[in-house]
């Protein structure tokens, strides 16, 4: 079974904790979650919150700030000044002002993205409180787009109960929390997206289901149509991937009828990657296979961001911010992977 990003990161020691801000830094369960991350050893943490908050709930937990726990409070960091200069800068082509720059820096989400912008955190964390809107907002307007990425998406990390079946195999599932309708090409980056964060966050190769509600040509309809041009243009662009598509959800996961409905498919039964064609079917998707499936879902976590930003339901579980801080770790050690071997290069 695929080992969880908690698992991953305790299998492969390096020694490093990055940094992790975490903008709802009062919350109890962002604080639980957090304490645990750093029991486990996977990151250190900078509580973004009221001073006077945070340290009344870390005391309440039996905890206090340590060196790998400290807390940042907008209002009277030594780093608001500068962040407000850096962002009234970044954003005053659309209309910035300082004092709107100095607001924004001084809000919670503001202020931990830019700790990452700045180098201040490997990556950011928030949502258990704020929308999931103003939490990629903030990350789109302070910590920007990847310039290599055309377009930021979103997928769930599915992870199966011990107790499930043999069919069973924890999967990636995009874009389930941001794009709403993604045309044939965006569905292309989205599905290439994916598969890279499925090698760095799963260790697994992709194997990619272009899903819809037919399998090869069993329906017609222009929805399917653009699922098929959506597979098309993902193996022009990325021959090295396994694709397949378009597939119903049944022919990309279980083996028998994806030999059936797709013969010498290497995907087909196989999938783990499943690329969803709207957000419409991603969302009700991730959700019925977490509460009829028993899986366990982690995210919405973001793809194309420049670094690491994730989201977290206003739902969520302690153990859900735990998970996500160690995504957002994955991700900030595979970006830091990334740029050492472009500069060596």
């Amino acid at each position: 079974m695929t080992q969880t990003p908690i698992a991953l990161l305790q299998s492969e020691p390096s020694g490093s904790r990055p940094v992790i801000a975490l903008s709802e830094g009062s919350d109890p369960r962002v604080i639980a979650g957090a304490l645990a991350a750093i029991e486990a050893g996977i990151a250190s943490i900078i509580l973004v919150a009221d001073r006077a908050e945070a340290a009344a709930e870390l005391a309440a937990q039996g905890a206090r700030e340590t060196e790998f726990l400290t807390i940042h409070d907008p209002a009277d960091s030594d780093l608001t000044t500068g962040f407000a200069a850096a962002f009234h800068e970044l954003r005053s082509h659309k209309g910035m002002d300082a004092d709107k720059a100095r607001k924004a820096m001084e809000a919670p989400l503001g202020y931990a993205a830019m700790l990452v912008r700045q180098g201040h955190a490997a990556g950011t964390v928030g949502g258990a409180v704020a929308t999931t809107s103003d939490v990629v907002r903030t990350a789109l307007q302070v910590i920007g787009k990847s310039a290599d990425a055309p377009m930021v998406s979103s997928f769930f990390l599915m992870y199966p109960s011990e107790s499930a079946g043999e069919d069973a195999r924890a999967m990636l599932y995009s874009d389930c929390g941001l794009v709403i309708d993604p045309n044939a090409a965006e569905l292309a980056a989205i599905a290439a997206a994916s598969a890279r964060s499925c090698r760095s966050l799963m260790r697994q190769e992709p194997k990619i289901a272009m899903l819809s509600f037919s399998t090869k040509g069993s329906a017609k309809h222009p929805n399917i149509d653009k699922v098929s041009e959506a597979a098309a243009l993902l193996r022009a662009d990325h021959p090295e991937l396994e694709v397949d598509g378009e597939l119903q959800f049944d022919a990309a996961f279980v083996p028998a009828i994806g030999a059936k409905k797709s013969p010498g498919s290497t995907v087909a039964g196989q999938a783990n990657v499943m690329i969803f064609p709207n957000l419409d079917a991603g969302n009700i998707g991730y959700k019925m296979t977490q509460r009829l499936g028993g899986y366990l879902a982690l995210g919405p976590i973001l793809q194309g961001l420049s670094k690491p930003a994730n989201d977290l339901s206003r739902g969520c579980s302690v153990e859900d911010v735990t998970g996500m801080i160690a995504v957002t770790v994955l991700q900030a050690k595979g970006q830091e992977e990334k740029s050492l071997l472009k500069g060596a290069s």
